[in-house]
């Protein structure tokens, strides 16, 4: 695969993209090729392979084989400069509580190697962006759990990636708070330009919210469409949750272990 800058055709694309813990294989040949300025979803049940497939798309875990491309530039012959270009919100809350978001804004800034120069104009752009100026000087401990998700965008979005990478990024919201967190990525992608990737398990979020979907089951790309597409494919009146009931596996997933569930709660109460 061309791991050059000038490969500019996708923002994300994979080739036989696998990893295996042991005799588990958790990715297995992912094919994907995610256009720029796309909001792309990434859907599946519990242990389908999206987190360990985020992981080695933003350079934190390493394939067993096969390679991918983001932004222009490989996971495995290029980390630093993959890097450069992406932003990534976890599910687990990344803001620190006991600092004002203004303080967490510098505190992104520094780590991302903004020059002291332009920290003052980025955070100020990204608090109003995001509707948080008027509480820049508050604790975050105070903030709403929509205020939390619309500040950790606030500091992916500093160093102006071309690429965002989100893992469940409403999770525990209410409907109005995921709601203005949808606004605000639709924002991204139309004022900056920017590829947007979510891996969600909200089928009203996949539909309203994303371009094109890619639905795993058991590490492997199950079926890559529109939402629209995807649901006339299994026939009039089909729903997004009968697509992925359909294509996730079926029935109830019960993956996951108890650490996961303990996260995924923590993550909910702390938001909500």
């Amino acid at each position: 695969m061309d791991t050059s800058a000038g490969s500019k055709g996708f923002a994300v694309k994979t080739a036989g993209l696998t990893r295996s813990f042991g005799s588990l294989t958790a990715v297995n040949h992912v094919d994907l090729a995610i256009p720029y300025g796309e909001i792309y979803g990434l859907l599946g049940a519990n242990g389908a392979g999206k987190t360990t497939l985020i992981k080695m798309l933003t350079t934190l875990l390493a394939p067993t084989s096969g390679d991918a491309e983001v932004g222009g530039f490989g996971v495995t012959l290029s980390p630093a400069q993959v890097r450069g270009r992406i932003g990534y919100v976890p599910q687990l809350l990344s803001a620190d509580g006991a600092l004002t978001g203004y303080e967490n804004l510098v505190l992104s800034a520094k780590l991302y190697g903004l020059p002291h120069a332009q920290r003052n104009a980025r955070i100020g752009e990204a608090l109003t962006f995001m509707g948080l100026a008027d509480s820049a000087k508050k604790l975050v401990k105070t903030y709403s759990g929509g205020m939390i998700r619309r500040l950790e965008l606030a500091q992916a979005m500093l160093h102006r990636p071309t690429i965002l990478f989100l893992d469940e990024p409403t999770i525990g919201l209410d409907p109005m708070a995921r709601h203005s967190v949808w606004d605000r990525l639709r924002d991204l992608r139309h004022d900056y330009g920017m590829t947007v990737l979510v891996t969600t398990h909200d089928m009203e979020e996949a539909e309203a919210l994303c371009d094109e979907l890619a639905i795993l089951h058991a590490g492997r790309v199950a079926v890559v469409g529109t939402p629209a597409g995807l649901r006339a494919g299994l026939g009039a009146g089909a729903t997004m949750d009968e697509v992925f009931a359909h294509y996730a596996g079926g029935g109830i997933s019960e993956s996951g272990n108890f650490r996961d569930a303990v996260q995924t709660r923590r993550t909910a109460r702390r938001l909500g």
